[in-house]
């Protein structure tokens, strides 16, 4: 299936999207997509024959526990309202704990590398079954980002998502920026990963811009696309053709003249790369689990499997190693034995900035509200309380520890995040009428003081 060359459909730049040249498809962020209510601006674009992917962050199949079948049920939700020729989600996990290990479940608000063991590829292989049972479209999976590596790796990148493919046949999303990051913080081959692809596997590209603090590479989703992942784009094209190409931005927009040029840039790249000399691909090597890289064969192949006799050992087994990581990120435990401590310390830093941008547009009206003080209040009340059921929840606990705790001290500050959190804390929101006299109440609390 052909897509040709697309952009991340954002809000913020949703009329830009629709005037810029020579787009042919939009990829959009499906938790953010209200399948009653779809923007009008994505329904144009879907009316006049612009393709439209949902790309899920929440799923995160790369964890313990089987994928949530509510989350499952409004991904496809979303994929039937916006007619899609397939969905999208990310090799990763984003919550962990829970009865596998009898500790609360918590959350990262980000998206996780798994450990690229034989363990943790049959969870996550059996998790990706569990998907594509359940969605109406095919389902492609993204290589991630990552700022830390798991001790003890038993595959490389390229191994991994080979083995990934070739037992449950799903798709590829290759992200090239994710590939240059994992290079700069890994110290890992991209062409050593590409080398090691099924690239008739390759659903689409991303490409993606990002910035270096102090030798760590940060996938912003919010500079310009530098010319090193270019350079990776150009490796994958000499490869494949790839079926699609997308743009991601997710901050920071520039003027469209500046999405126009980046676009251009891409199919430029693309363009003045030669292709492959032959549609042959050459089978990577393979290895026993645990073997540090020996050849394998014959019925040997399957590695570990989860299976009805050995499958709750083997999710327990990464559930433990997964909720050790998380606590160490977002609730300050100790690192786990193996990992960089100051590694982690930047992730755990990242995480809680990428949790403060988010609750900060889930509810905009606390910047509004807080100001200058917003992040710095936010930050402080993150640290050592981590997320437990999401972003929306997030921005609720947050404002009802302020206001538990007196703060802030301004009076009509404080009275009117009492008001935003009153409206949004009862079961279901306060009628037009409830509203009304709140507010009057709290004008006329601001003429009597």
């Amino acid at each position: 299936m052909e897509l040709g060359i697309g952009i991340g459909w954002r809000p913020e730049i949703a009329e830009t999207v629709e005037r810029l040249p020579g787009v042919d498809w939009v990829e959009v962020v499906a938790e953010n997509v209200c399948p009653g209510h779809l923007p009008a601006s994505l329904t144009r674009l879907r009316e006049r024959g612009t393709r439209i992917v949902p790309h899920g962050v929440s799923l995160g199949l790369g964890g313990a526990d089987r994928p949530s079948a509510r989350r499952l049920a409004d991904l496809a939700e979303r994929a039937e309202a916006l007619d899609a020729p397939l969905v999208t989600e990310h090799i990763a996990f984003v919550r962990a704990g829970g009865p596998l290990t009898a500790s609360p479940v918590l959350e990262a608000g980000h998206l996780l590398p798994v450990p690229r063991t034989w363990d943790a590829l049959s969870v996550l292989c059996e998790n990706v079954r569990i998907a594509q049972d359940s969605l109406p479209v095919p389902l492609a999976l993204e290589n991630i980002a990552a700022l830390i590596a798991w001790p003890d790796e038993e595959l490389t990148e390229g191994q991994f998502l080979a083995e990934l493919v070739e037992r449950t046949g799903v798709r590829l999303l290759i992200d090239v920026a994710n590939l240059h990051t994992n290079r700069v913080n890994r110290g890992e081959d991209p062409s050593a990963a590409l080398d090691a692809l099924p690239v008739e596997a390759i659903a689409y590209v991303h490409v993606a811009g990002g910035v270096e603090r102090d030798g760590v590479w940060h996938d912003t989703h919010a500079h310009p696309v530098t010319q090193p992942v270019l350079d990776v784009l150009a490796d994958l094209r000499a490869r494949v053709c790839p079926p699609g190409v997308l743009l991601e931005r997710d901050d920071d927009f520039p003027p469209p003249n500046a999405l126009s040029s980046e676009l251009s840039r891409i199919r430029e790249t693309l363009r003045m790369t030669p292709g492959p000399a032959a549609p042959e691909r050459t089978e990577p090597e393979r290895t026993e689990p645990g073997d540090g890289g020996a050849a394998r064969d014959g019925d040997a192949r399957e590695g570990v499997s989860v299976s009805p006799h050995n499958g709750g050992a083997v999710r327990e087994r990464v559930a433990i190693a997964q909720a050790a990581l998380m606590s160490a990120l977002v609730a300050g435990t100790p690192a786990p034995e193996g990992f960089d401590p100051r590694r982690l310390r930047v992730q755990s830093r990242a995480l809680l900035a990428k949790r403060a941008d988010v609750v900060g547009k889930v509810a905009p009206e606390l910047p509004g509200i807080l100001g200058d003080a917003y992040r710095t209040a936010f930050l402080s009340y993150a640290r050592n309380r981590p997320m437990h059921a999401g972003y929306r929840r997030d921005a609720l606990d947050f404002v009802g520890h302020l206001l538990a705790t007196g703060r802030p001290e301004d009076a009509a500050v404080r009275r009117r995040l009492t008001l935003w959190w009153q409206e949004r804390a009862a079961p279901e929101p306060p009628r037009r009428a409830v509203r009304f006299a709140r507010a009057a109440r709290a004008a006329l609390a601001g003429i009597g003081r």
